[in-house]
């Protein structure tokens, strides 16, 4: 059986992978596609720690300060309209997907939301 630490520390490895293929991405023309889908699965992973993982069964306090973050992202960031939009007129712009990339990131990056999931993955 999986305890919730091993299931949170799951999450936030598909997270951390998810961010580290957004940031290796070469902006070439074709990779809108790549961005939403890490994106996606980003926001989706998000939404089952915010909403299916108990703070209070995780061990470590940093968790519950984690998740408030997590809330925040996905209450204040919403890209995939965006992207929609973008899609059709501009997915061979290398600069406008480069610039979609550097906003999702930074948006991840936000109240060092990216920085704290690697800090508690350390510690459980």
């Amino acid at each position: 059986m999986v305890t919730y630490n091993e299931h949170l520390k799951n999450i936030l490895t598909q997270i951390l992978d998810s961010y580290h293929i957004l940031r290796d991405i070469q902006d070439k023309p074709g990779d809108l596609d790549n961005i939403k889908k890490e994106m996606l699965k980003i926001n989706g992973f998000l939404k089952v720690a915010t909403n299916n993982i108990d703070e209070y069964k995780i061990s470590h306090s940093d968790f519950k300060k984690l998740k408030s973050k997590f809330s925040h992202y996905l209450e204040n960031y919403f890209f995939e309209k965006e992207i929609e939009t973008m899609a059709p007129l501009y997915s061979k712009d290398t600069h406008r997907v480069k610039n979609m990339r550097f906003k999702i990131i930074e948006a991840l990056e936000d109240k060092k939301m990216i920085e704290d999931m690697g800090d508690l993955m350390e510690k459980i």
